[in-house]
């Protein structure tokens, strides 16, 4: 099971750290003058490895004189790591990544692109490489690279979210393959505005959300805020010193649902992550990130879905947890698509829902479970719609299903 709850055990240090770590790990840095840090080993390895990767992950909480915000700096490479990373995000925080592709997010404008576009940093896919290529600009790069020699303090890009607004609880800066022509450091700024064309670099709206930090060549830096900002945003400035190249940039946040929708009476889609809905647990996401089946549109092909591995166990289920963006008084309907699955579809699909203020992920095998959708066969290809009468429960999560196991593209439950 692969329940995102933060589970984190520091062991109080004081020390800046160069570690290595085994495995897949990359070298993991952190030295910030006159900062208290604590490192600890990653409380969901087992044995003194991870399950399947065979590396022990070490990360830092510093708390720097000069950035008060104390940040986690979680530098590392391995699938696994990464996704404990999230946990925290996702189940303490309740955050998406606010500014990827995928929710539309997009590029506003940027100081410099001479070598590599900005709008790499918000590829979906992973950062890939090939040594061998050569554009007019020079060697090409999977992410934003800008030209030597920055006469300015720092680069900048401006980002615009893909959700109506979000609070900001943390970001990855993926610097992969750019090694000797990374960026040194990074800062991210934030503001909020309903128009593109206010904003401006030298806008005096800018708040900075996340201090400036030591980044390393070709790896990951993940960095969490202990509180999401108090504030909404909309768009935000990532600023790198004093030039070079990031391969991705991923903004975690918790979505503000926009106005219009909150004061309406009319059934909306809970679960949609423009309007806050967050996948917290599921059980099985091999082939396919969970998190897909809470975005708009119904996507371009099988990649932006959700599908587990194909299940031998006699009685085996596949299902997946989504709170909902708000506590729902009447669920309406109830639409499972199954969009570019065509042969790997669930045979079954069943429905839950719960009502829990508990801050942790309620468990899959709760009794508290009640029955939305009973167990229904699926097709390929299509929208599924159920429609809910006369069942006036409240409602805070929803369990997706799928019997025994296979893929599907989304998830709509709408109510009020």
């Amino acid at each position: 099971m692969l329940c995102r709850k933060p589970r984190l055990c520091l062991a109080p240090a004081a020390f800046c750290f160069d570690h290595v770590m085994r495995g897949f790990c990359r070298k993991a840095t952190c030295c910030v003058s006159g900062s208290s840090v604590q490192l600890y080993d990653n409380p969901y390895k087992r044995g003194g490895v991870f399950d399947g990767v065979g590396s022990i992950l070490t990360c830092a909480v510093v708390n720097s004189p000069a950035s008060p915000s104390r940040i986690l700096v979680m530098k590392y490479f391995s699938h696994d790591e990464a996704a404990d990373f999230l946990s925290v995000v996702t189940s303490k925080h309740l955050a998406v990544d606010v500014i990827g592709r995928k929710l539309g997010g997009t590029v506003v404008s940027c100081s410099n692109e001479w070598f590599a576009e900005a709008s790499n940093l918000l590829e979906p896919r992973a950062p890939t490489r090939d040594a061998t290529k050569f554009v007019y600009a020079g060697a090409w790069y999977d992410g934003w690279e800008t030209r030597r020699h920055n006469e300015e303090e720092y680069d900048w890009v401006i980002l615009k979210m893909g959700v109506a607004a979000a609070r900001i609880v943390g970001c990855e800066v993926d610097t992969a393959f750019f090694n000797g022509n990374h960026a040194p450091e990074i800062s991210v700024d934030a503001l909020y505005s309903e128009s593109d064309d206010e904003i401006l670099e030298t806008d005096d709206r800018w708040e900075e959300v996340i201090p400036k930090k030591e980044c390393g060549p070709s790896q990951r830096h993940f960095m969490l805020r202990d509180t999401a900002t108090e504030g909404s945003y909309t768009h935000v400035k990532l600023k790198m010193y004093p030039d070079g190249g990031i391969a991705r940039f991923r903004l975690y946040g918790r979505v503000t649902p926009p106005a219009s929708l909150t004061a309406s009476s009319d059934p909306i889609d809970l679960a949609s992550v423009c309007n806050g809905g967050v996948t917290l647990c599921v059980s099985d996401q091999h082939f396919g990130s969970a998190d897909n089946i809470l975005l708009p549109g119904r996507g371009h092909d099988m990649s932006d879905g959700w599908e587990t591995t194909r299940s031998r166990a006699p009685g085996h289920v596949d299902w997946a947890i989504v709170q909902l963006g708000r506590r729902s008084s009447r669920i309406t309907s109830i639409i499972v698509d199954t969009a570019h699955f065509r042969g790997n579809f669930p045979q079954f699909i069943t429905v839950h829902g719960i009502d829990s203020t508990s801050p942790t992920p309620p468990a899959h095998d709760d009794p508290k479970w009640f029955t939305l959708v009973d167990k229904s066969k699926t097709g390929p290809d299509a929208e599924h719609i159920y429609e809910i009468k006369d069942f006036n429960v409240n409602a805070t999560h929803v369990k997706l299903t799928m019997i025994p196991d296979g893929g599907l593209k989304r998830i709509r439950v709408f109510g009020n």
